[in-house]
């Protein structure tokens, strides 16, 4: 088999094809990660939420103790399998496609952003080292997102990664200048920062709806395929029901127990307080449409997973690192996401670039003619 051919093979966004290490390493950094996500930035802020509770029951204060120790053990874990991934990728790049083109951007800046993270964890970053480190992440995700956009055909996919980077893109923003506003010692807010902070939020619920319509092909109402059909029936009529029914759910309870509507309500404050200190979702947009997100999200990434794509592991990286950058492990994880995402190609276009570039039969016979290998 010739090396374009092995070349073409390499290439079909399967998740086994970059390695034993990398498909075992980032098998673990998604089953990881999920966890940490779950028993650290969710249920501890929860436990935090219920502390009339846990004064009241010994027991309760006691679990959720336990389930942030193992929450927070797995954040070092999770940060560990990031780092392994995001290196094995860069020397597989390296070897692939060599320093030319965007890699001349990529490579550089997602090495400093590791030598960055190993730099910090010796000496704690002030305000010009976080400045530093979040102005590299965007060169990072800048030129990841440029090389994206440019190997995809599909309009889908072009405008469901604009919308991420757009949003992820407003948090940066965010941090950036009211990091360097408060290191100038200036009191004035930066110019748009909230607006871009909130617009960020928004695009990022936005691009969890447009996951689907990117890559959630294996729903389809004109498939005549009955199983499709039916799982697409079946797919839309719930996402549907619960949609609208979380949307017009306030002001129908208004109407039937503005007691009951107001407890309602509250208890949506203190989720909305959960999911703004662990992931940086505020929910100041209508709930229906973050659960929109999360169910679009949740199908298509596990379909993809379950077929062994690479999308699959990068959307999922991608929002599990939520909104709000905290830590350098989620950073990490958002360009370890987005560049499974370049490495994603459909096996169909692959075949037909190994087709296009296959040498023609008769060069082949004229440099074994030539006694050249």
């Amino acid at each position: 088999m010739s090396a374009v051919a092995t070349a073409a093979e390499r290439s079909t966004g399967r998740v086994e094809d970059q390695g034993l290490l990398f498909e075992y390493t980032i098998k673990l950094v998604l089953f990881v990660g999920f966890f940490e996500l779950v028993l650290y930035r969710l249920v501890s802020r929860l436990g935090m939420h219920i502390s009339k509770i846990a004064a009241q029951h010994e027991w309760v204060g006691t679990i959720f103790q336990l389930l942030t120790s193992v929450g927070f053990a797995l954040l070092n874990v999770v940060a560990i399998f990031v780092f392994l991934a995001l290196v094995v990728l860069l020397v597989n790049r390296a070897r692939a496609k060599g320093i030319t083109g965007l890699n001349a951007v990529t490579i550089p800046s997602v090495a400093l952003l590791l030598i960055l993270t190993v730099s910090f964890l010796i000496v704690p970053p002030a305000m010009l080292g976080s400045i530093a480190y979040n102005v590299v992440t965007l060169i990072a995700l800048t030129a990841l997102m440029l090389e994206y956009l440019s190997q995809q055909q599909e309009w889908s996919k072009r405008v469901m990664g604009a919308v991420y980077y757009f949003g992820i893109s407003g948090w940066l923003y965010y941090q950036i200048f009211s990091t360097a506003y408060g290191w100038m010692g200036v009191i004035a807010a930066p110019p748009f920062v909230y607006e871009a902070n909130r617009l960020g939020e928004a695009l990022m619920v936005l691009a969890s709806i447009l996951v689907f319509w990117a890559y959630g092909r294996g729903v389809s109402f004109r498939t005549r395929n009955r199983q499709q059909r039916r799982r697409a029936i079946w797919f839309g009529a719930v996402s549907a029901v619960v949609f609208f029914g979380l949307l017009f759910m306030d002001y129908f309870l208004g109407l039937y127990n503005p007691v009951l509507a107001n407890s309602i309500r509250k208890a949506g404050e203190g989720i909305s307080w959960i999911f703004q200190m662990g992931m940086g979702y505020t929910f100041y947009l209508p709930f229906a449409f973050y659960v929109a997100g999360l169910l679009c999200w949740s199908y298509t990434v596990i379909r993809l997973v379950t077929m062994g794509r690479l999308a699959g592991y990068g959307l999922a990286l991608m929002f599990i690192a939520g909104y709000a950058l905290l830590f350098s492990s989620l950073t990490l994880m958002v360009v370890l996401g987005v560049m499974l995402l370049t490495l994603d190609r459909p096996k169909g276009a692959v075949t037909e670039q190994a087709a296009v570039t296959r040498p023609p039969i008769v060069g082949t016979q004229e440099s074994l003619v030539g006694g050249q290998i």
